[in-house]
């Protein structure tokens, strides 16, 4: 016996409200959305039910708290009509080991993927099958319980959420690498995609925005001497013909593009050194000119090449290159993805 889950149409669509052409990433949302309530130590009947506000008690946890955690997963459609996800068991299985770090219930497998499917087949008609065309999914479970004592949550809300996105290009990017901020220490909730974690980054990048720079590349808490992962993404550095990433910590987020993108590596015979990298050697290669490559992996951009960096005085332009990694990653990506290509690893989940 399946899944039992609770569904509420909407009355009408807003689709035809919506232009296409001209979205704003993560602005508009489609007309359904789930969720499922933790309770008496249980969760219960999931339901799907028409996009709109929620009413939640002004005592409720996660506002004081902050026990929220969150996914980032798309939807693809073929031109064949089917829709793919991609890994989302691993979505799923990041989203439990972050509740867990936050004392939050773990979600049923079960109550995710009928869940998930029962409200992409209701919005169909939002995946769209033209090129770059895709639709972001974001799940995330905050703290119900209406009470401010300094404790984990009794209760709990689990969501889904489903907004139409493009193509998404961030535009030229150039990187501040940190001296002073960090964005996660030993033994904190770097792993996690804990919502706090983005609120604290927003301030130190905004003070590397007032420089001209678009993002930060984060360092170690302690030394400041290591690299670890550029502003919400991953970050890949090619000296020479290497490719180099830090290894995931209590630090760094376990990103599923990030690890697709290794494997794919590991495909094309290109060299991978899965290991910590100082600043200082990142530096060393820009003066001699053997860092080829500095690209950020993540859901939102698959990949985003990154055009320079400053770390203290020194400022380096990468060179402007033919054939890039990054442009050959994302293309192979996008291309499992969209049902275009072999699925060696088994990385597609049609709904």
């Amino acid at each position: 016996m399946g899944t039992i889950i609770d569904i509420t149409k909407a009355e009408n669509s807003k689709i035809n409200s919506v232009d296409f052409d001209n979205l704003d990433f993560g602005k508009i949302f489609t007309d359904h959305m789930f969720s499922c309530e933790f309770k008496n130590g249980k969760w219960q009947t999931p339901k799907i039910m028409p996009y709109g506000p929620l009413t939640i008690d002004p005592s409720a946890r996660v506002f004081h708290y902050g026990q929220a955690v969150f996914e980032g997963m798309k939807a693809f459609k073929d031109q064949q009509n089917d829709v793919w996800l991609f890994r989302p068991e691993d979505n799923l299985e990041r989203i439990n080991i972050s509740s867990e770090r936050l004392a939050m219930p773990a979600f049923p497998k079960d109550y995710f993927f009928e869940g998930l499917k029962a409200l992409l087949k209701l919005d169909d008609a939002w995946i769209k099958n033209t090129e770059g065309s895709s639709l972001y999914i974001r799940p995330f479970i905050i703290a119900t319980e209406p009470a401010i004592s300094a404790s984990p949550a009794a209760e709990y809300k689990f969501m889904i959420i489903l907004s139409p996105a493009k193509a998404y290009y961030a535009g030229e990017v150039r990187v501040k690498i940190a001296e002073n901020f960090s964005r996660a220490s030993s033994g904190g909730v770097g792993y996690a995609k804990a919502a706090g974690n983005y609120a604290a980054q927003f301030y130190p990048t905004a003070l590397a925005n007032e420089e001209g720079y678009q993002q930060i590349i984060w360092t170690d808490a302690s030394t400041h001497e290591y690299l670890e992962e550029a502003g919400t993404m991953n970050i890949f550095f090619r000296i020479n013909d290497t490719l180099i990433t830090a290894p995931t910590s209590d630090r760094i987020l376990d990103g599923i593009t990030r690890k697709s993108i290794i494997q794919l590596a590991k495909d094309n015979n290109i060299e991978v050194e899965v290991r910590p990298i100082k600043v200082g050697e990142l530096v060393e290669a820009a003066k001699n000119g053997s860092l080829k490559e500095i690209f950020g992996s993540g859901t939102a951009a698959v990949v985003n090449p990154i055009l320079g960096f400053k770390h203290k005085d020194f400022k380096h332009e990468l060179p402007k290159l033919e054939d890039t990694y990054a442009t050959m990653f994302k293309t192979k990506l996008n291309a499992i993805q969209y049902n275009t290509t072999e699925d060696p690893h088994g990385w597609r989940y049609k709904i």
